[in-house]
């Protein structure tokens, strides 16, 4: 036998020998395997205290319009309580979308069209001035440009009567004429626009059949 066969008999030997080894000390595979990984066992909530802090961390629907320590945030975190359905953003948007409407109704002297909106004394004191203006004679020509500034100013809730109240700045913006019997101007103009400073308070029972809000304070 020539001596290349022998070489290759003896390194033969040898990779079957390393191949018996092998197999028994990491046993048999087929294809690519990830060595097993022990799963940990998933903690509870008392294991992971960082759960609690992520949990409970401050509503930033709240947060974002008032400071978190107030007393309005505590209100707001209240009726939220009361009535899962409470969204403070939304609510601001509704209250931006009521100003424009009972406002726009006021300058017309419609009051009709709003008076569900209305507290019996909001409504009492906005037709006093309607009234006004029509013994006068005056008719107001007004066009609404937009809220140029809206804040949630401050907020209530009543446990025992379930009653929530939110206070909001506006910063509307329209044009307004004042226009005697003859059609004269009295008071502004048709092209200038004049910015309208308001803080109304609205008000609810939370968690009621009713989803309305009434305007039942005014101010500046």
């Amino acid at each position: 036998m020539n001596s290349p066969i022998i070489q290759l008999l003896v390194l033969a030997g040898i990779a079957i020998f390393l191949i018996l080894r092998l197999r028994s000390v990491l046993g048999s595979r087929e294809g690519f395997e990830k060595p097993p990984v022990a799963l940990p066992e998933a903690p509870s909530r008392r294991a992971r205290p960082e759960l609690e802090v992520i949990e409970g961390r401050p509503d930033r629907d709240i947060t974002d319009h008032v400071p978190e320590d107030s007393d309005a945030a505590r209100a707001l975190a209240a009726m939220k309580g009361a009535d899962p359905s409470f969204n403070v953003r939304e609510f601001l948007q509704g209250a931006r979308a009521a100003y424009e409407m009972i406002l726009m109704a006021f300058e017309r002297g419609d009051l009709a069209s709003v008076k569900p909106f209305l507290s019996r004394d909001i409504y009492d004191a906005f037709a006093e001035v309607v009234e006004e203006r029509h013994r006068n004679g005056y008719k107001v020509e007004a066009t609404f440009v937009g809220v140029s500034d809206l804040a949630l100013r401050d907020a209530t809730y009543d446990r025992t009567t379930r009653e929530g109240e939110v206070a909001v700045r506006f910063v509307g913006e329209l044009t307004s004429v004042v226009r005697d019997s003859a059609g004269q101007i009295v008071e502004g103009s048709p092209t200038e626009i004049k910015r309208q400073k308001d803080v109304w308070t609205f008000a609810r029972t939370m968690g009621s059949s009713d989803p309305n809000w009434i305007l039942v304070a005014t101010g500046e």
